[in-house]
C-alpha cells in the first residue's frame, strides 16, 4: 500500500502539529490515525490525530443566513475555499536510523512538511515496538477527548494486526491500560466505556 499525503504542515511544537488540507483530502484522515512526518535523512515523526476543525470564514457566514443557496455555491465553497481544514496531531514518538522510539521528537517539523496517513503495515511497526510506551503522552494530554482517541486508535490498530493473523495484540494493550489508568478510576472508566462502544458493534 502506497503512502497517502494528507495536508501539509501549518505549526508544531515538541508535543503536536497541527496540518492544514484541502476538502478534497479530507476523506482519507479521520479521528485515531496514526500519522507521520518523515524528514531528513531517516528522520520521522509519528502522532495521533485527535482533532480536526473547519473553520468559517466571511463567505460561510454571509451563506449560513441566506434563504435557498444553490448546491452549486455549496459545492464551490467547499472545494475552492482558501481556508484550509484544520488536523491536530498529538505526538507520539519518532524514527531515527531505522530505530522507533516512544520518547517525545527531538525537534518538530517545519511549517509545508507533507505528512502522510500511516499504511496498516507502518501502524503495525510502531505499535510493535518495545511494548506500549507511546501510551503515556495520550494519557497525559489535556482537553481531548481520551477515552475516545484511545478507542479509535485501538480498533484501527487491532484491523491492522488483524491482517496478520496476530489476536492477542488488543487484549494486551487492554491489560496495559488498565494498569496505567489502576489509580485513576474516573479516566478508566471513560476508557472501558469508549472501548465498550468501539468493540462491541
Amino acid at each position: 500500500m502506497t503512502a497517502i499525503e494528507i495536508g501539509r504542515l501549518l505549526r508544531a511544537g515538541t508535543s503536536g502539529f497541527v496540518a492544514g488540507c484541502r476538502v478534497t483530502q479530507l476523506s482519507t484522515p479521520s479521528f485515531g490515525d496514526l500519522i507521520r512526518v518523515p524528514l531528513e535523512g531517516d528522520y520521522q515523526i509519528y502522532g495521533l490525530l485527535y482533532d480536526i476543525h473547519i473553520e468559517d470564514d466571511s463567505l460561510v457566514r454571509q451563506l449560513v443566513t441566506a434563504d435557498n443557496v444553490d448546491e452549486t455555491i455549496v459545492l464551490d465553497n467547499r472545494i475552492n475555499r482558501n481556508v484550509p481544514i484544520e488536523m491536530s496531531v498529538l505526538s507520539l514518538g519518532y524514527e531515527l536510523d531505522g530505530r522507533i522510539s516512544y520518547l517525545l521528537p527531538p525537534r518538530p517539523p517545519l511549517s509545508l512538511d507533507v505528512i502522510y496517513a500511516c499504511t496498516p503495515a507502518e501502524l503495525r511497526r510502531f505499535t510493535l515496538n518495545r511494548g506500549f510506551g507511546y501510551f503515556r503522552h495520550i494519557l497525559r494530554a489535556k482537553d481531548m477527548p481520551t477515552g475516545e482517541l484511545l478507542a479509535a486508535h485501538l480498533q484501527k490498530a487491532q484491523q491492522a494486526h488483524l491482517l496478520v493473523d496476530n489476536q492477542v495484540w488488543l487484549d494486551l494493550a487492554i491489560q496495559e491500560l488498565i494498569t496505567m489508568l489502576r489509580d485513576d478510576y474516573a479516566v478508566l472508566m471513560n476508557l472501558l466505556s469508549a472501548l465498550g462502544d468501539a468493540f462491541n458493534d
